[in-house]
């Protein structure tokens, strides 16, 4: 740094400590009326004791989710907003192509009142809904756990079996694959149909996909956040009928377009209810 940027460095350390000198002035002035903003502490991912989580550069974690500790990622995965992954009194292993949705919590368990040191294992192409609470327990590949279910230490859910929304499952229990259970306490509740074992797997292909188009909108600039915001502005799409009658033409510019992988289908499918 030569002696211009050192006066400029200078100046401008003066000016940030008189803002603070003045902040402080006026806070006492307004004494018990004053209106404190403190920085927030958030860490996406945090280290606690000597661990520190992996992650796989091609994962995706939302910058409201807490990846805490002993915590693995693999490739493709995705950790949606308001999830907490931690690992502190023992590890978490997540599989490729995994995506654990909104708020949803996993945790571990250093004993219970079984002795058991208990680790969650979560494989490959699992669907994790909504709000889903995953303590110390084992999820094997292209499994699905529904949005609100609650499983207890040492649950396995096998291979391309299912968890259905809500349903509370005791402590050890084993979801043989091919089922859903579902219910509190979680029950056998009938064979899953192959239309259903093939959806938990598109199920997992799409939220891989849409990862992607998160991930990229997470790193935009400011900068290109406001062009973009004045571009969907000026380009906002009307009704058509109401176009035609202005004899309107709408072109929408290529920093716009979805890619066709996130974009609805034009055909729908029939989702089995029982997913969600």
């Amino acid at each position: 740094m030569g002696t211009l940027g050192r006066a400029i460095y200078t100046v401008g350390n003066w000016i940030r400590g008189s803002g603070k000198a003045l902040d402080r002035f006026g806070s006492l002035l307004q004494g018990s009326h004053r209106f404190e903003e403190h920085l927030s502490r958030h860490r996406t991912l945090m280290d606690v004791f000597d661990k520190s989580p992996l992650v796989d550069k091609d994962a995706f974690v939302a910058p409201s989710a807490s990846v805490i500790g002993d915590v693995q990622i693999g490739k493709g995965s995705s950790i949606w907003y308001g999830c907490v992954l931690r690992g502190d009194v023992n590890n978490i292993s997540v599989g490729s192509g995994t995506n654990i949705q909104d708020n949803s919590l996993v945790h571990v368990a250093k004993t219970n009142p079984g002795g058991k040191v208990l680790p969650t294992t979560i494989g490959d192409k699992v669907t994790v809904g909504h709000s889903a609470v995953i303590h110390g327990c084992t999820v094997e590949d292209e499994a699905f756990v529904g949005m609100g279910a609650t499983l207890l230490d040492g649950v396995v859910v096998e291979k391309s079996a299912m968890v259905a929304a809500g349903s509370l499952v005791k402590e050890n229990t084993r979801i043989p694959s091919g089922e859903v259970w579902g219910g509190n306490p979680a029950k056998f509740m009938r064979k899953l149909t192959d239309e259903e074992i093939a959806y938990i797997s598109k199920s997992a292909e799409n939220y891989i996909n849409l990862a992607h188009i998160h991930a990229a909108e997470n790193s935009k600039s400011f900068d290109e956040i406001e062009v973009e915001r004045a571009l969907r502005k000026k380009y906002a799409r009307k009704d058509e009928d109401y176009d035609s009658m202005l004899g309107i033409v709408r072109e929408t510019p290529p920093e716009l377009i979805l890619p066709d992988n996130v974009l609805p289908e034009k055909t729908t499918t029939r989702v089995p209810t029982t997913h969600y």
